[in-house]
């Protein structure tokens, strides 16, 4: 068990690895050395878990660091920087025993990446399969080697649209975007994403693992049977999860303040887009409105698309979010009549009242 593990650890670069394996314990607070894990847990069937199971996940992970930030409906971030001393063991060791205690009590297997920031975790878990675990050496020449030959959209927020914006510019790998001025960058993409792209094709990334995400986020996900290339069964799929979001939302007497949309495609890579509601909102109609904004905003075109996913974010007790008065009586009828819809849910089962679309089964 114990060989084959360890040769599970894949790393990034032999060189590095083996330089940093034999790093003393005093070396696991270098500047880079790895310590942020992004895992992606997977059931025995490759679905993502249910949402109990994912909560045990979740405090199983706990077990190994306070500083655990969910990413529902499947993934989690973990700074695991203050346990190293206490394990005994680097961050590759502490994703080897995870990994053996997910599948143990919870039945579910996980795709760890390791890496200096949470930026750089997530590209490791996108390339690490088929193995479970890569470990990416936070030294900036390993760093570079990793990023150069990826392509734009790998990284969070680039989608298709942009990406082949910078393809017009012979920008289509991340090494040819670092070589890039600044400047250059930002009159192609504009000023704030063009300092983005900037800084994150070279593997900065200044945020922190934030603990206690649950709280302030609910998510839905879901992935079609094949890989779906038709836009109105997409537009489907977000309207049965915004309705589903919404009626946990007014469940929980709270209101989101933002969506995030996440869609993964065939090839594994995944595009991000989060936008503000107007106000903060449990509304169905009004979580849709801006889901179909934010997929349109992707412009995909023939897309081959695995899964989509919706996540609420910046949630705030449903008393303390104001309304602004539309005077509009079809908008007061709709809120009456959700209203009649969630106790009729909570009577008689969540598929009590669908929208007319969503009556046959979704594909």
């Amino acid at each position: 068990m114990n060989s084959h593990s360890e040769s599970s650890a894949r790393t990034a670069s032999t060189t590095t690895t083996a330089t940093y394996a034999g790093a003393t314990p005093d070396a696991r607070t270098a500047p880079y050395v790895p310590h942020v894990l992004h895992i992606r847990f997977r059931t025995a069937s490759g679905a993502a878990p249910g949402a109990d199971t994912y909560e045990q996940l979740l405090d199983l992970l706990s077990g190994f660091t306070p500083v655990v930030e969910a990413l529902p409906p499947d993934a989690a971030l973990a700074d695991v920087r203050g346990s190293l001393r206490y394990f005994g063991q680097d961050a590759a060791g502490l994703a080897l025993l995870l990994r053996v205690r997910a599948l143990a009590q919870c039945g579910a297997d996980c795709v760890i990446g390791i890496a200096a920031n949470p930026l750089l975790a997530r590209l490791a878990a996108r390339e690490a399969p088929p193995e479970p675990i890569l470990v990416l050496p936070g030294a900036p020449d390993a760093v570079a080697a990793f990023l150069d030959p990826l392509p734009p959209d790998a990284l969070y927020g680039v989608g298709p649209a942009t990406a082949k914006t910078l393809a017009t510019y012979g920008l289509v790998t991340l090494g040819r975007i670092a070589a890039t001025p600044l400047g250059t960058l930002q009159r192609i993409v504009g000023v704030s994403a063009g300092r983005r792209l900037y800084a994150q094709a070279r593997g900065v990334d200044p945020t922190p693992v934030t603990p206690n995400a649950p709280a302030r986020a609910l998510a839905a996900e879901h992935r079609f049977g094949r890989d779906e290339l038709d836009p109105a069964r997409h537009r489907r799929a977000l309207l049965a999860l915004c309705e589903d979001l919404g009626t946990r939302l007014r469940a929980g007497h709270q209101a989101a303040g933002a969506l995030t949309l996440t869609v993964h495609y065939a090839d594994r890579s995944s595009t991000v887009r989060t936008r503000a509601l107007p106000e903060p909102t449990g509304h169905s109609p009004a979580l849709t409105a801006l889901a179909y904004r934010l997929l349109a905003s992707l412009g995909l075109q023939r897309a081959r698309v695995r899964a989509v996913a919706l996540r609420a974010e910046g949630l705030i007790p449903a008393e303390l979010a104001s309304r602004q008065l539309a005077f509009d009586p079809a908008d007061d009828r709709a809120r009456r009549i959700e209203a009649v819809a969630d106790r009729a849910r909570a009577k008689f089962g969540p598929k009590a009242v669908r929208p007319a679309t969503l009556s046959d089964s979704a594909a």
